[in-house]
């Protein structure tokens, strides 16, 4: 099936929602987004992987990171395999979630690891950041899956198409991604309290400070999930929530994992061996004078 009939859509029973929509509508560009990005910071990562500890902080890059390719693998094999067993297209649409959720959950653990730096390793704010993560993560997997169990899931019913089917409904797009987007508000709020504070005690320039902190990393999570939450608003047809949902999911890893090499390679250049050796999560915090490490 060429991408282009991801769009196609089925009728069925108008009690089974009248459609019926591809599971992911872009796996090329998927694929291709994935790809560029690692051969473009395939040097940055490689050096990372060999020169960096072993700490927490790197396995977690290291599932961010090459989760998104097995969410590709999934995203190919649902759209182009062949297959026939309705059964089986629901289990690979569990799996297909299962990854989606281990992306979004891990690069989002990278901003509140950050959030954690920016505030002087905050014990209170970091308690009450990952409690807000486990929340809105529960919730996000409780609304998915429920949706996949009540949903119609099918083959395609086209000679010469195949791959498979599911329905859904708008507020199933909808309500995951606005307690992202509500989660993703407090982190950016809490970033630009700090932003605020360095500015009025170093008299720096806003743009080098919001630089700095990060803050264009956070604009982007928090805009792509602001465009799912209306995304079910302003189309009518599924096809683009699932090309959005995707798309989110892959830009976030990639923004997360990038924030974590540049912080890593600037504490690389800046502090001595000596220094950093002794440091096990010295990348997620501020290559600046009142530098906050963290040891996890």
């Amino acid at each position: 099936m060429p991408w282009v009939t991801s769009t196609y859509a089925l009728s069925v029973d108008s009690d089974i929602l009248g459609k019926l929509v591809p599971i992911s509508s872009r796996p090329p560009l998927n694929s291709l987004i994935q790809t560029y990005d690692y051969i473009c910071s395939l040097h940055e990562e490689w050096t990372f992987l060999h020169q960096s500890r072993w700490t927490k902080a790197k396995v977690l890059y290291i599932i961010a990171r090459y989760v998104p390719f097995l969410f590709v693998i999934t995203d190919i094999f649902l759209n182009f395999a062949p297959n026939e067993n309705t059964r089986k297209c629901k289990i690979l649409v569990y799996i297909y979630s299962s990854f989606g959720v281990i992306s979004l959950a891990c690069s989002e653990c990278f901003f509140v690891l950050r959030t954690y730096a920016l505030w002087n390793s905050n014990k209170i704010v970091l308690v009450a950041m990952l409690s807000a993560l486990f929340a809105v993560m529960v919730s996000f997997i409780g609304i998915c899956f429920s949706a996949i169990a009540t949903s119609y899931v099918t083959t395609s019913a086209i000679p010469g198409i195949t791959g498979c089917y599911r329905s859904s409904t708008r507020v199933q797009f909808f309500l995951p991604f606005l307690l992202l987007f509500i989660f993703q508000l407090g982190l950016v709020s809490l970033t630009l309290i700090r932003v605020v504070q360095t500015w009025r005690t170093s008299n720096s320039d806003i743009y080098a400070v919001l630089v700095k902190h990060n803050i264009f990393y956070y604009a982007c999570g928090l805009f792509l999930s602001a465009v799912n939450v209306l995304a079910p608003i302003i189309f009518s047809d599924a096809v683009y929530y699932s090309l959005l949902e995707d798309l989110e999911a892959f830009v976030l890893a990639l923004l997360a994992t990038r924030m974590h090499l540049h912080l890593w390679h600037i504490d690389r250049y800046v502090y001595s061996p000596e220094i950093f050796t002794c440091i096990s999560m010295s990348d997620m915090s501020s290559a600046s004078a009142d530098r906050t490490v963290i040891t996890v």
